[in-house]
């Protein structure tokens, strides 16, 4: 009991600190939830051993994580943006993948290290987007790609996830055939939604009111997450998926109330998300760092996943410019959330050891630490006309 309430008061006392740290070092508060957890499972604040409760309310943090991502997502916006800021996109995404898979294959690395290097993950650009402003233009084309890019990063997670725990067998298949079919289900709901709110708009607001004085935007929003949750268990699939589409639901079909993002991102960055990042921490004690290689490994991993993405980004250069397109590479490499996702998944299923899952972890707080950086050099010495198309300032 006394170490259920020593872990209580000592995640409390993290939560509350972190952002007065991250603060005073001009870092991120995710790393610093890192490192503070890291630091205070290495001397024992923990326990021996990882408490059931902790573990759980982690691995819910992680979803509600993934479900703030789907909320950036709106696919009515994503629809309507230029056709060459998306093929421009698509072509980036492209060159990122054949590299990545390219170097992990002349390095002879197993595919999970192909799956990790191209992750991309929109949850830190928006940490970006208050600092830079939303309206600056290579921000805005940075989420742009950068959901593109976690739609198929949050697909390949759930590929790598049953390849994981099936191989490539009849199961393998078998689960790449229900999610080719609830992708396609999710699109004819999609179609007849819209259909449905465009003849009858007050069922919307029915269900979710503009005056709201029982919180429903909220019971709608846990309501629909909770069960996409239950249907992913139900059909096998990833949870983080299931999650993921929940938010891209509400911020699709709900956008009318602008104030619900706010809200629903307050309760996780500030309460359930940093519960996840400070279990994550534990889970790479200070000790291992003195693992012979494991700095350097880490290291390594780290400068291949920016090298990828700024290689990659030459792509977007024609519109934006040598710096700006690097500043979109380096707003990609920090795809930390995903990463440690896949290198969870990978570490219980046995695909990796416990080495290469903390250099893992250890290489998720580099990339952090060194885009941060470079883009705060690269970002005072850019050029203020921004991304450009055709000789305009174009939104993405």
């Amino acid at each position: 009991m006394s170490n259920e309430v020593l872990m209580i008061v000592t995640i409390s006392l993290l939560i509350w600190v972190a952002p007065f740290i991250a603060k005073l070092v001009k870092l991120p508060t995710t790393p610093v939830e890192i490192i503070l957890g890291s630091m205070a499972g290495g001397i024992g604040l923990f326990g021996a051993e990882t408490n059931h409760i902790f573990e759980l309310v982690a691995e819910f943090g992680f979803l509600y994580l993934m479900f703030v991502a789907g909320l950036e997502v709106n696919v009515k916006k994503l629809l309507r943006t230029d056709i060459r800021i998306l093929k421009t996109g698509f072509v980036y995404l492209g060159i990122l993948y054949a590299l990545s898979i390219l170097i992990a294959y002349q390095l002879g690395m197993s595919f999970v290290f192909m799956v990790i290097f191209p992750l991309i993950s929109v949850g830190l650009i928006a940490t970006l987007s208050k600092e830079y402003g939303k309206e600056t233009p290579w921000i805005k084309l940075s989420i742009t790609v950068g959901i593109l890019g976690e739609l198929i990063s949050i697909i390949v997670l759930t590929l790598a996830s049953a390849g994981i725990h099936y191989g490539l067998g009849l199961d393998f298949f078998f689960k790449i055939s229900v999610l080719a079919m609830f992708i396609a289900s999710m699109v004819l709901l999609y179609y007849l939604l819209h259909l449905l709110f465009w003849w009858y708009p007050e069922i919307r607001n029915v269900m979710m009111p503009y005056f709201d004085t029982k919180e429903q935007d909220i019971r709608l929003s846990m309501a629909t997450l909770f069960i996409m949750l239950a249907i992913m268990l139900y059909l096998g699939l990833e949870l983080a998926f299931g999650a993921f589409i929940a938010g891209v639901f509400i911020a699709t079909f709900f956008s009318h109330k602008e104030d619900l993002e706010t809200k629903l991102s307050s309760f996780g960055f500030g309460f359930l998300i940093p519960i996840f990042f400070i279990y994550v921490g534990s889970s790479l004690p200070f000790a291992a760092l003195q693992k012979e290689g494991l700095i350097l490994f880490s290291f390594i991993i780290a400068a291949i996943m920016i090298f990828v993405r700024l290689l990659a980004s030459f792509a977007f250069v024609r519109f934006c410019g040598f710096k700006d397109a690097m500043l979109i590479g380096l707003s990609h490499a920090m795809p930390l959330t995903l990463l440690i996702a896949v290198a969870t998944l990978a570490f219980y299923a046995k695909s990796i050891d416990e080495f290469h899952y903390e250099a893992f972890i250890l290489a998720s707080i580099i990339e952090v630490i060194v885009s941060m950086l470079s883009i705060k050099l690269l970002a005072k010495s850019r050029s203020k006309d921004g991304c450009k198309l055709n000789g305009e300032n174009r939104e993405a």
